[in-house]
């Protein structure tokens, strides 16, 4: 185990499922330049390992596009056709690690995520929430956060929608938690 595992109190080297229920992938854009939208995906799934070596670890997450949910319906429909999202040609926006890292006490996770049919390098700031005992006998759970920011227009999101209207930056925030498999 390096130096970097070792900070982590309880650090656990294994194989996570993200367990949906109990996880959250929030977003947050500015609108007509005076506010803020926020809105979220209600379902994702995907597998976090922690290995040995920190710098082993990997990630891989998949969320479904239709799952947005900015608690305005006709919003969400806007988002999900083909000006934004366009849910039925790109159901999925995925992430793929590329490294994991730690730098001065924080922790990064470098990787590719795939919105709209592009793909561009982006890194997450994380924050380990910890390992604990789960809610059944013998199970184990994991709890980590993570933010970064994107460039709508990067992914060709609303390439017609004026930033005038609707912000360019997106910030992502992911609250997860995985639990071991066995």
């Amino acid at each position: 185990m390096t130096a970097s595992t070792t900070e982590i109190p309880g650090y656990i080297a294994g194989t996570w499922t993200i367990d949906s229920t109990h996880s959250d992938v929030d977003f947050v854009v500015r609108h007509l330049g005076v506010s803020k939208v926020r809105g979220r995906f209600a379902e994702v799934e995907g597998e976090i390992v922690t290995g040995a070596d920190l710098a082993d670890s990997k990630v891989t997450a998949t969320i479904k596009a239709d799952s947005i949910d900015t608690k305005n319906a006709d919003r969400d429909a806007h988002v999900k056709n083909a000006d934004f999202l366009h849910v039925e040609r790109f159901p999925t926006l995925t992430f793929v690690s590329t490294g994991v890292r730690a730098e001065d006490g924080e922790y990064f996770i470098d990787g590719e995520l795939t919105v709209h049919g592009v793909t561009k390098a982006v890194t997450l700031a994380a924050e380990v929430g910890g390992f604990a005992d789960g809610m059944t006998e013998g199970s184990k759970v994991f709890g980590i956060s993570a933010t970064t920011e994107i460039s709508r227009s990067d992914f060709g999101v609303g390439a017609s929608i004026p930033t005038a209207v609707l912000g360019d930056k997106v910030k992502i925030e992911l609250n997860i938690e995985a639990g071991l498999k066995a």
